[in-house]
Formats: structure tokens, C-alpha cells, sequence
């Protein structure tokens, strides 16, 4: 999955969409989340679904995530963004599936979700991030969520913890 951030993104489209960002992290932390409270943050993976309608669609969206390094965090994401780095990324283009794929990936086995409220401020679920000691395969996550595209990461190597196959 080698390539450079800027080839990975050609292959995002502009168009609006729902994405799954799945992130490494190698690390123990405590990240505060704006006025949302504290994340402890440790090695492993984390899976973040958001959506993308606004400008840009998800090819801006995904490009600010994969870039990293927000001079000021906007999103939940942002903030552990800052810790943790991405390995690999999902989307489906034009359908809000949002709340539909996190109650789904909240199923998973393995799947934990560490801090109630994240990612989720506008709705009812019960988060949008979800953790998981083993990374999640991208077979596991498609069976479950259906017609994705993917798109590997600048680095792909998931690093952070024991690689799982979901």
C-alpha cells in the first residue's frame, strides 16, 4: 500500500459521501476533546466513520484527516488525529450511511467505543469512534457495511498494535 498522501487522494472523489477512517496508535495518552471530555488513547486501532456533504465533498473532508496537523482542531477527529495515524480508508459516495455504519462497526467483535458522544454530537448514536486491539480487515469492515471503495494511506503499515483479521 505504499504512495504518496497526494496519489492516495487523487483516487478520493470530490463528490459527497460517508467514509470509515481506520487509524493506528502506538501510544498511551489523555487527549481532551474540546468540551467533550477526556479520550484514553492507547496502542491499537481506532475507526472513525464520519460524512462528508459540505464543499469539497469526500476528497476534502479525507484530505484534511490524512494530512494531519490541523493548526486548530474543528472536529473530534482532529484532536486524535494529532496521536494517531492513518492506515487505511473506506467511503461510498452520495448516500448518508453515517449512523447506519457506526451501529454496525459498534457490533463488531473487538469493537469498544472509548468515549460516548465522539464524532456523534449531532445525533443519536452512541459514538462515531470505535477501538480495536486488532486492526479490523477491510473484508470484515466490507462484509458488514457493504459497496466501499478504499483508498490505502501514505504509510499503510498499521503499525500500532498486532495485525488482526478482524
Amino acid at each position: 500500500m505504499p504512495g504518496s498522501a497526494a496519489d492516495n487522494l487523487r483516487q478520493i472523489p470530490p463528490a459527497p459521501g460517508t467514509y470509515v477512517l481506520v487509524l493506528a496508535c502506538a501510544r498511551r495518552d489523555a487527549l481532551r476533546i474540546g468540551r467533550l471530555g477526556v479520550l484514553s488513547i492507547c496502542p491499537g486501532f481506532y475507526v472513525y466513520v464520519g460524512s462528508a456533504f459540505g464543499p469539497g465533498g469526500l476528497a476534502a473532508r479525507l484530505g484534511r484527516h490524512l494530512r494531519g496537523g490541523a493548526a486548530r482542531p474543528h472536529w473530534h477527529i482532529d484532536f486524535l488525529r494529532a496521536h494517531a495515524e492513518p492506515v487505511e480508508v473506506f467511503w461510498c459516495e452520495g448516500v448518508r450511511q453515517e449512523h447506519r455504519w457506526a451501529a454496525r462497526i459498534g457490533e463488531l467483535p473487538g469493537a469498544t467505543s472509548p468515549l460516548a458522544g465522539f464524532g456523534a454530537s449531532d445525533c443519536t448514536c452512541r459514538s462515531h469512534l470505535f477501538y480495536f486491539h486488532q486492526r479490523p480487515s477491510g473484508v470484515t469492515l466490507g462484509r458488514n457495511l457493504g459497496g466501499l471503495n478504499v483508498a490505502p494511506t501514505a504509510s499503510g503499515r498499521g503499525e500500532a498494535g498486532p495485525e488482526g483479521a478482524g
